[in-house]
């Protein structure tokens, strides 16, 4: 007896059981799933880390709704430092981007209200809503040797119920930025049926070089439009078990205070931010630069193994990729996603998403993590490569 807000299955797929099935069997498995910093051997300055959570005005309780002061003004100092303007005003701290989702969902939709959500992307967005009896509705994310917003196929799934659109920027897995003339698109179709705009932008410090047409950040560029950017310590500073995140409103009076009177009165209500860590958070966003040069270490020696394994000669192609953590690989349409992840599983050890779980549009796509150990990361890639070809070649003499 359950709310069918839950009515989903934890049922096992066939990927997850052939991988908990070599697992108990001991066997050697090559992960390129592991997004989790924590876990992939990043260097972390641990006695810093640890001094900024052991400040003893934790031992305090301030019950503020919205954050307390001095990690409001951090938030915002994060943005001075990368030439946006923020007021500490306008900054509600949550305990994740979770959380902010389900506060923004709380704030702009009644009960069979619907979304706006890109397609692929994570499939994190349908639960977040369901949880609080949203419904979703996708918008297209298209590949023509570089990933664009489908702006007809916005203004097409918009109903009389929608009442916001998100975007994820760069978006996850496909690692694409929105750029401005999409943005000035998007945000006429927004105009004209009156909708809020959601960006998460936790992966925006993670570019793969520069591109004057990229929007890194939404702050300050919607004119008109009632918006809410979505960042955290999970990212920002590679520390997810901090559990800090926070939301930025912005957009036009009056809306932008009626959203944040509101979102104080959410949070009231929760108040489930750590003391710990607001009181941490200016220390470590301080240290967020040097935790990020690490982490960007990780992503570009994996990305040039990447492209170096996968050679002009590969039947197996990773797509353009702008920044984030993963990136995708298109594979012959001669298995599926779901085959070739288990195919490359069961034969080779090696455990990659497959495109499906982000639900791509058309076959077949893996996505990997590029925060993988390198050593782990490049066998991968390097059994990936050869399983395709093995395949390619039964295939050719069939």
């Amino acid at each position: 007896m359950r709310s069918n807000r839950l009515a989903w299955t934890s049922a096992e797929n066939p990927l997850s059981r052939l991988l908990g099935e070599k697992r108990s069997r001991g066997d050697t498995v090559f992960d390129l799933t592991e997004s989790n910093p924590t876990r992939a051997d990043i260097y972390y300055p641990v006695k810093e880390i640890l001094a900024a959570l052991a400040s003893p005005l934790s031992l305090v309780y301030h019950p503020a709704p919205t954050g307390i002061p001095t990690a409001r003004d951090a938030v915002a100092g994060y943005y001075q430092a990368r030439g946006v303007h923020v007021s500490a005003d306008d900054v509600v701290l949550t305990a994740s981007t979770s959380e902010a989702y389900s506060f923004l969902f709380k704030l702009l939709c009644n009960p069979g209200d619907r979304i706006l959500v890109p397609r692929p992307s994570y499939p994190l967005l349908e639960y977040l809503a369901a949880l609080e009896s949203v419904e979703i509705d996708y918008y297209s994310l298209v590949y023509d040797g570089e990933w664009r917003v489908d702006v007809e196929s916005v203004e097409a799934a918009v109903s009389e119920r929608t009442r916001a659109l998100v975007v994820v920027n760069p978006n996850n897995p496909t690692g694409s930025f929105l750029k401005r003339d999409e943005l000035e698109s998007l945000l006429r179709v927004l105009r004209s049926y009156r909708l809020a705009l959601v960006s998460d932008e936790v992966f925006s410090d993670y570019g793969f070089g520069e591109a004057p047409n990229r929007i890194r950040s939404l702050v300050g560029s919607t004119e008109g439009v009632l918006a809410f950017a979505l960042n955290g310590l999970s990212k920002v500073a590679g520390l997810p078990q901090v559990k800090l995140g926070w939301i930025v409103v912005h957009g036009p009076d009056p809306e932008r205070k009626d959203a944040l009177s509101a979102l104080e009165h959410i949070g009231d209500t929760f108040l489930s931010v750590s003391a710990t860590a607001q009181n941490g958070a200016p220390a470590l966003l301080a240290l967020a630069p040097r935790l990020q040069t690490t982490i960007h270490e990780r992503l570009f020696s994996n990305y040039d193994a990447l492209r170096g394994v996968l050679g002009a000669d590969s039947a197996c192609r990773p797509l353009q990729l702008e920044g984030g953590w993963y990136a995708v690989l298109r594979l012959p349409v001669v298995l599926s996603s779901e085959e070739w992840s288990l195919e490359i599983l069961a034969r080779d050890g090696v455990h990659a998403h497959p495109g499906y779980l982000f639900d791509f549009a058309a076959e077949a796509h893996l996505v990997v993590s590029l925060v993988t150990p390198p050593d782990t990361f490049r066998v991968g890639i390097e059994r990936i490569a050869a399983r395709v070809a093995a395949v390619l070649e039964y295939e050719r003499a069939r």
